[in-house]
């Protein structure tokens, strides 16, 4: 396993730092959330080549390949002919002109940290003797894809919701909007939540729990919803629909 750590460091931080250069050739640092998913992808190749693959493996592989497609093609149209995302922006003027060492630093090395930790369940299976699907297969992939289901929905509901000329300065509230103020969020915590428990038959996998507990952190308590809400911060529409509605599990609307 350290072995294969090793390689797959070497390979991010190589990749990393390509998008790294591509970032300030761009002017843009958001291009860091597009090669966030671009790189699961391509350690899953590189596992997939390098390692003998099993039907766990290659399904792992398989949706962590779907996810990260379609979460980077989600996010380039997003951001196509747009500013800077703010939460950049903000570091841009924060950092001043330490900007281009701690964005280096800061956004681009750590998030290769963090993909490594995230994705440590699937080094750990692939490198892992071969095993057939298990009952935690079944129930791991059930839970993916209702993971899937709400991230990609919520992504697309919140598309159409924005490309509305109308709903300029509103805030979504339909659809699965309704019963979380961050569904996408919740589906891709859920999923890889799925992603451990695929892997749990595997020897010694528990020590891996440190990856869904890591999206978990970033996302409900560092990087996601904290810096997302705090955009929203003061505003009474936001305000009333933040007293009705779950921050992150979908749940029924309180009543007021």
């Amino acid at each position: 396993m350290f072995i294969a750590f090793i390689h797959c460091f070497i390979i991010i931080f190589v990749y990393v730092s390509i998008w790294f250069a591509i970032s300030v050739y761009k002017k843009r640092n958001d291009v860091a959330d597009i090669a966030w998913g671009l790189g699961y992808i391509m350690l899953c190749a590189y596992l997939f080549i390098r390692y003998p693959a099993s039907q766990v493996s290659i399904l792992l592989y398989s949706l962590v390949t779907v996810w990260g497609l379609r979460l980077s093609l989600h996010i380039y149209t997003r951001n196509k002919n747009k500013t800077e995302d703010f939460r950049y922006k903000a570091w841009r003027e924060e950092w001043g002109k330490n900007f281009y060492l701690r964005s280096y630093l800061q956004v681009f090395l750590l998030q290769g940290v963090f993909l490594l930790i995230i994705i440590s369940p699937v080094m750990h299976a692939a490198i892992a003797e071969p095993m057939q699907w298990h009952i935690f297969t079944w129930i791991g992939l059930c839970c993916w894809i209702i993971g899937f289901y709400f991230q990609a929905v919520a992504d697309w509901q919140l598309t159409v919701f924005k490309s509305d000329k109308n709903n300029k300065g509103l805030i979504i509230q339909s659809g699965l909007w309704k019963y979380s103020r961050h569904p996408n969020y919740f589906g891709e915590i859920l999923m890889w939540w799925s992603i451990f428990i695929i892997t749990m038959p595997f020897t010694n996998s528990f020590y891996f729990i440190v990856s869904p507990l890591t999206i978990t952190l970033l996302l409900v308590f560092v990087s996601g919803i904290p810096m997302l809400e705090k955009k929203y911060k003061g505003n009474p529409a936001f305000e009333d629909y933040k007293k009705r509605t779950s921050a992150l599990i979908p749940m029924p609307p309180r009543k007021k």
